[in-house]
């Protein structure tokens, strides 16, 4: 089964593969948020292109496990997408997964923007991982 994996966020959405037998995640790529209807119509395409068949988005709960603004932002998301396809999608405690991207990137010595760029779609595959490590 192909997962998709999202790291979800306000400017920026970082996306990750699994392989075809959902074993293994890689890095896809990051969209970049304008419009709304641009976004959706970017991550359905991404969606259809890859013959995705189930969908990893990383909920972002605080330290205790509480709910904060953010996975608020992120149910929101979740309903939209949720509206717009029939695939299974699978919220997953995403603690720490950008800490640990940022974290790996420094000791790699990869620095600005170059950063910016690859720390959404660690994320992604990060928050995959965990998945794929618990299904």
């Amino acid at each position: 089964m192909r997962y998709l994996g999202i790291d979800f966020g306000i400017k920026r959405v970082g996306l990750a593969i699994s392989d075809p037998e959902g074993r293994m995640a890689f890095p896809l790529t990051t969209i970049v948020r304008t419009t709304r209807n641009e976004f959706y119509a970017r991550l359905m395409q991404i969606i259809q292109e890859k013959k995705i068949e189930a969908i990893v988005v990383g909920l972002p709960l605080g330290l205790n496990g509480q709910e904060t603004l953010t996975t608020r932002q992120v149910h929101n998301f979740i309903a939209s997408l949720k509206r717009r396809t029939d695939l299974p999608i699978h919220p997953v405690n995403e603690a720490l997964t950008s800490y640990e991207a940022e974290n790996y990137l420094k000791r790699q010595g990869i620095k600005g923007k170059k950063r910016k760029k690859y720390l959404d779609e660690l994320s992604a595959v990060l928050i995959l991982e965990t998945f794929l490590t618990q299904k």
